[in-house]
């Protein structure tokens, strides 16, 4: 993808418009992040607090293998961003607005460990190395919990109701 169609991807978020060329290859997300994203942005745009969503559509929809989402979507459903019915009538809805589920939660929900700093203080720079990788590690968060679902399913996405 080129960098002027990331920063149009991107614009609604409030990142940077003017990406390097390199800039896609800097940012390495899991298999299981990525489809955990386009499983809950699928779901947002199906939002309506009780409509519920069978796990072979979401599966045909975003082009994933329902044998490892459903292993995604409960991880989904032990993190609070999700629930689910069983039975022949049961599928998958958000716990919540989309609009209040951020990118962070959805991190911690499926891959916990990327937001893990594992530098550490030993040696003679390293409490240095240690404090530039915090710094970086405060800001992603930063950054993350100002992403909300609703922003990543887009404008598809279908009347909010709240209760």
């Amino acid at each position: 993808m080129s960098a002027d169609l990331w920063a149009q991807s991107f614009a609604g978020f409030g990142l940077a418009a003017d990406w390097p060329p390199w800039w896609d290859s800097l940012m390495k997300i899991s298999q299981k992040l990525e489809y955990a994203c386009r499983a809950l942005a699928q779901l947002a745009k199906q939002h309506d607090g009780r409509t519920l969503t069978r796990l072979d559509d979401l599966a045909q929809r975003e082009a994933v293998s329902a044998n490892f989402l459903v292993q995604i979507l409960n991880d989904l459903r032990r993190g609070g961003l999700i629930e689910s019915r069983r039975g022949a009538a049961g599928g998958y809805l958000l716990a919540r607005p989309a609009a209040m589920i951020s990118l962070r939660q959805i991190v911690d929900a499926v891959d916990p460990a990327l937001l893990q700093c594992s530098a550490t203080a030993e040696g003679e720079s390293g409490g240095a190395v240690r404090a530039a990788w915090m710094q970086v590690s405060t800001e992603t968060f930063a950054m993350l919990d100002g992403i909300t679902l609703e922003a990543m399913a887009g404008s598809q996405a279908g009347p909010m109701f709240y209760i």
